[in-house]
């Protein structure tokens, strides 16, 4: 397999999209809501949570943009293409190849990477300028992709809706009006990058983006790599306080990532499927 840097050619960033401010809402504890959720969706209410492909991109465009208007990419369309390129290049080789995949990298001192549906990706700079080689990019990328491809973000901004809702009034609104429902879906979701996944989620997206970034042919230990290099970092240091309060400890993802695979990946563990980063100015 060859490297994304010479398979894929560039495509053009088309992340800025402008959402209304109104349409941002509180939104309840991830704690609460997978609570409501254990007590008031079961099984046969799910085909009320159906969207199509078309809502979910409209959604993640939504969401993306909301963060852009708090954190602007960073000012460097090579580095902007750059991360594209790789990106693509691992997405195409997973369960969703078709989706209008955008990455971007954040002007953002934080050490953080964030996943919204439909296939947006974005990566701080400050996780950017802590990474060693392409190959460790490639997980911290193959993890988002992973999110998306799971649809884990979806899944708790509509159950939301469904909880807020209830389940005639978006049935009604899934036959009805489909931008009014994606402004719905959104408001209900727009801080979903600050909200906490289920950490069963966040350990099914390590496992998953680890193969995706082996599948595209990195070493499949650049994602181990950045946790071991969060965990070196003081949980208190602010550049960590979000990724702490949205996901489980890098200590513990490890433990669950040796459970999961032990020793079966080290015959993927080649020197040379690393790879030089763009260099950030």
């Amino acid at each position: 397999m060859h490297r994304a840097r010479h398979c894929l050619a560039p495509a053009a960033l088309a992340l800025v999209l402008a959402v209304p401010a109104a349409l941002v809402a509180p939104a309840a504890s991830a704690q609460s809501v997978r609570d409501l959720l254990q007590q008031r969706v079961p099984e046969a209410l799910r085909p009320a949570l159906a969207l199509t492909v078309e809502d979910e991109i409209r959604a993640g465009q939504a969401a993306a943009a909301n963060l852009l208007g708090v954190a602007p990419l960073v000012a460097d369309e090579g580095l902007q293409r750059y991360v594209n390129t790789v990106g693509r290049w691992i997405a195409m080789g997973s369960e969703r190849p078709d989706l209008p995949w955008r990455f971007g990298v954040v002007d953002s001192a934080d050490v953080n990477a964030f996943a919204a549906p439909g296939g947006y990706v974005l990566i701080t700079r400050g996780l950017y300028a802590s990474l060693g080689d392409e190959a460790e990019l490639a997980g911290v990328l193959g993890h988002e992709i992973a999110h998306v491809v799971e649809r884990h973000h979806l899944d708790l901004m509509r159950k939301s809706l469904l909880l807020e809702m209830g389940v005639q009034s978006l049935q009604k609104q899934l036959e009805g009006d489909r931008e009014a429902l994606v402004r719905r879906l959104v408001g209900t979701g727009a801080e979903i990058f600050a909200r906490r996944l289920d950490q069963g989620a966040e350990f099914q997206a390590d496992r998953h983006g680890m193969v995706l970034a082996a599948r595209a042919g990195y070493s499949p230990f650049g994602l181990p790599a950045v946790l071991q290099k969060i965990a070196s970092v003081d949980r208190t240091d602010d550049r960590v306080t979000l990724l702490y309060r949205t996901h489980p400890a890098p200590d513990e993802r490890l433990r669950q990532l040796e459970a999961a695979f032990g020793a079966g990946l080290d015959g993927l563990d080649r020197p040379d499927a690393g790879g030089k980063l763009h260099p950030l100015k």
